[in-house]
């Protein structure tokens, strides 16, 4: 059977889960028909996108307000669309305050609806699960402690690890990527990731930097590498360094992330699913987030996680240090990012915290994720 899909996914991390699983699924269904909205590599692997993904990767609550009748424009657009041409199928990937109230006019017209990676539910605004409820035939969790939470409340869903922990070998090779973005092997690196969105390099990347030159001044001999995640992104940075930062020494680069991580001997990162990459190449960071204030006082008053960070939401534990809003500057980022340089005993017990991790979510994430939509349609069927 040809096998027509809608999808949509909101930001990078979507467009790797979202390629990981059409890939899957084509080696189902080999006639595999693909549209929405995705990234480069969901184009790659056959998704026909009517809307450029970026339009879509919007941060914190105040900055969505400026682009909402952009957005749901597109949301109305999209539901028209698959409302007309009738998918098999839908797949939101993440973005849920876009996704699920997609999924649930869809569902309304009698297409299956799925949803790829929770919203963090658990932690802040618990009753979105009844809404997920009313939109979603099966959810599908990264992380086992969410489909524990689904499942007390009666809603299908399949935990399918992360197809990240699957790509990522246990024993990441520091000297093969150095060697692979021409590092020398005994120079000390320290990568920074404020992040692949615009509004996020807007709050983060000049602290990052003010960072690295504090650092700097303390170890004349470190390394520092800035990866961007476009086109866009690259331009950002390049018109920062030389506009504020042409005396730090920084290696900027297009994409590469995963490798600029693997290279180096600390990360100072943004909070997001860059910080589950981190984990898994087993690399002591310190993670920081910044958001327009109005956000942040929003937000802080309906969160019930004590963490932010991937890693110490999986651990349930502060493995890492995690650093927000006003206490995101060189002062204190600094010190902490020099510890974890000069900590080598730190850096053992983290590999060993992280390696745990990341043989529970070691899953073949894609391959599951496929095999509960499969199971999904075929239960349908009958």
């Amino acid at each position: 059977m040809a096998l027509r899909i809608g999808i949509v996914a909101g930001e990078a991390s979507g467009d790797i889960l979202g390629a990981g699983l059409i890939e899957a699924l084509r080696r189902r269904y080999p006639d595999l028909e693909v549209e929405g909205i995705g990234g480069d590599l969901m184009v790659a692997a056959g998704c026909r996108s009517l809307y450029p993904m970026e339009r879509l990767s919007v941060m914190g609550l105040v900055e969505v307000l400026g682009r909402l009748r952009e957005l749901m424009g597109i949301r109305k657009a999209l539901a028209e669309h698959f409302e007309a041409e009738r998918p098999h199928l839908f797949i939101g990937i993440d973005a849920p305050d876009f996704t699920l109230n997609l999924e649930g006019r869809l569902r309304e017209a009698g297409i299956p609806t799925v949803h790829y990676v929770s919203p963090s539910v658990w932690a802040w605004r618990r009753k979105r699960v009844f809404k997920i409820l009313g939109t979603t035939d099966l959810m599908l969790t990264l992380f086992p402690f969410e489909a524990h939470f689904y499942r007390e409340h009666g809603q299908r869903v399949a935990f399918v690890g992360h197809p990240l922990a699957s790509r990522i070998p246990e024993e990441p090779d520091k000297g093969e990527a150095r060697q692979a973005l021409g590092l020398p092997a005994d120079t000390e690196v320290v990568a920074l990731l404020p992040g692949s969105r615009g509004g996020e390099l807007k709050y983060l990347a000049r602290p990052f930097l003010e960072t690295a030159r504090w650092l700097r001044a303390r170890r004349p001999n470190v390394r520092f590498v800035l990866p961007a995640a476009n086109e866009a992104r690259l331009h950002q940075l390049h018109e920062l360094v030389q506009g504020e930062f042409a005396d730090l020494e920084v290696e900027l680069m297009l994409k590469h992330s995963r490798e600029a991580m693997q290279a180096a001997d600390a990360i100072l990162i943004a909070s997001g699913t860059a910080t589950l990459e981190a984990m898994l190449l087993k690399r002591p960071m310190v993670v920081a987030y910044r958001m327009a204030g109005l956000t942040h006082f929003i937000l802080s008053r309906l969160i019930k996680s004590p963490y932010i960070s991937l890693p110490n939401l999986l651990a349930d534990a502060p493995l890492v240090p995690e650093v927000l809003q006003d206490e995101v500057r060189p002062e204190v980022l600094g010190p902490l990012l020099l510890k974890q340089l000069e900590d080598p005993a730190n850096a053992r017990r983290l590999k060993t915290r992280f390696t745990k991790i990341h043989r529970e979510l070691n899953r073949d994430a894609d391959e599951r994720a496929a095999d509960a939509i499969v199971e999904l349609l075929q239960n349908r069927e009958r």
